[in-house]
């Protein structure tokens, strides 16, 4: 028999209600996309005497017929199209209202060869090349101050061919920092989707200063030991999207970034509102989430739902220092199952890694208001290495309905950070042992509809008010 109502249960709706935010994340940022959009032009990339054997250089052909596409920009944009095959070619360059479609069975292979990467000049957020001094070499398919970019296709595959570039970089042969798969820069209006990319030299999909980016439904494979292969890379960039979409490659599945040290806080743009639904996937180093560790221009709004990782290194990792200045606010990630993690959420305020000597080591970094809630993790090492900077703490880290079965014994690490947390087991450390209902409501960035338990037996239970 339902009891009846006391003053308590009215004090906990009007704190649940309290907690409760009135933001509305917006659907539009992950709206459906229309992937059969119709361009009046199209052409072959055999038209333009490419040959899919796996062997022969196609790099003029691909640049030949994107610069005839070029004359239909003005007309509904062009579509250039790879059938089945093995397209070898170098880096080339996109245009606006532009499609690349890859169909089933195609596969786009970059060039062994370094000369057909050309080398360009360091990011102005960077400053130099981000593994060496100068410039670094461009990306297998790029695009500058484009809009309407469209790279997709029936699981076609581009692979990057990645591990003569790995070789050099272990065997400190490189003379440029080695080049992504694919990076847009200035550019607006991207989608990314139905592909597989494979093998990338160094981070694989890189939008950089970037607005109204999706990326959905791809694959991206690397070997889980080679170098710096991050997955997606939102850097400096707003408004994107990521979903539906699986990664495992040797470092973070997903980075997301926005200037290093003393170049990203002069070129001063923060990478804002982005959506990251449906991720699953594995590293065996790093993180299937991460922020940072360039971060200088900041971070915020970033809300991560439904999210599976395994076999993995870390699940959630904010990675800074001083000297990078910057901020990390707003962050949201709920409904994440963990299985084999050997940290589940980790916070690094000493990463250190500095472009050069000219940084300011007073330039803290703010983090703040970063929430995780609604996780269920198993055969997990550590729940939390949560590691603030001395003297600039962590603040508003809020924890709530996180269940691990952990294996250490000591499973919580916590330093220089403050926050709260509600039905978390194994219990929280002590700087977040303090409860979030209800009297810090407003010091947790965007809660959902949860209501405490008294009754530690009930920690790990999901309640929702009917």
């Amino acid at each position: 028999m339902r009891r009846p109502s006391t003053l308590v249960d009215v004090f906990l709706v009007l704190a649940l209600f309290c907690c409760s935010s009135w933001k509305v994340w917006s659907s539009t940022l992950c709206k459906e996309t229309n992937l059969d959009k119709v361009r009046p032009h199209s052409v072959s990339i055999t038209e333009f005497g490419a040959v899919g054997d796996g062997i022969t250089l196609n790099t003029k052909a691909f640049q030949n017929a994107i610069f005839y596409l070029n004359s239909f920009s003005d007309k509904g944009g062009a579509k250039l199209f790879v059938p089945a095959g093995r397209w070898l070619t170098g880096s080339f360059d996109l245009i606006s209202h532009l499609t690349l479609w890859l169909d089933k069975d195609a596969i786009i292979l970059g060039s062994t060869n370094s000369e057909d990467w050309p080398v360009v000049d360091p990011l102005p957020s960077y400053g130099r090349g981000r593994e060496l001094p100068g410039g670094r070499h461009r990306s297998l398919i790029y695009g500058c101050n484009l809009t309407d970019v469209i790279i997709t296709g029936n699981e076609g595959i581009i692979d990057g061919q990645g591990s003569i570039w790995w070789s050099m970089f272990r065997n400190k042969t490189l003379d440029y920092t080695r080049p992504h798969l694919v990076e847009l820069m200035n550019s607006t209006r991207v989608l990314i989707s139905n592909l597989t990319f494979l093998n990338s030299p160094f981070w694989t999909i890189h939008p950089v200063y970037c607005s109204q980016v999706t990326v959905q439904n791809v694959t991206i494979l690397a070997p889980l030991d080679s170098p710096n292969t991050d997955g997606i890379d939102p850097d400096s960039s707003d408004d994107v999207c990521i979903e539906d979409c699986y990664i495992s490659t040797g470092d973070d599945l997903i980075a997301i970034k926005s200037g290093w040290d003393e170049y990203g806080i002069a070129f001063g743009r923060p990478s804002t509102n982005i959506v990251i639904h449906r991720l699953v996937g594995k590293t065996h180093t790093s993180a299937g989430i991460a922020i940072g560790s360039e971060m200088s221009g900041g971070v915020s709004d970033v809300r991560a739902e439904d999210i599976h990782f395994y076999d993995s290194y870390t699940a959630i990792r904010i990675k800074t220092s001083p000297g990078r200045g910057g901020y990390v606010r707003n962050i949201y990630v709920t409904n994440m199952t963990l299985a084999n993690v050997d940290i589940a959420i980790r916070f690094t305020g000493s990463y250190g890694d500095h472009p050069d000597d000219a940084y300011d080591p007073n330039a803290l970094p703010v983090i703040e208001k970063i929430t995780i809630e609604d996780v269920i993790g198993e055969n997990i090492t550590k729940a939390g290495l949560i590691e603030g900077i001395e003297g600039d703490n962590f603040v508003n880290i809020c924890l709530s309905n996180i269940t691990l079965n952990v294996s250490s014994n000591y499973p919580w690490n916590c330093s220089n950070i403050r926050g709260y947390s509600d039905m978390v087991f194994p219990e929280a450390c002590e700087p977040l042992k303090e409860r979030i209902f209800p009297d810090h409501c407003s010091d947790c960035y965007y809660l959902s509809n949860h209501r405490q338990s008294s009754n530690n037996q009930n920690r790990g239970q999901k309640f929702h008010l009917t």
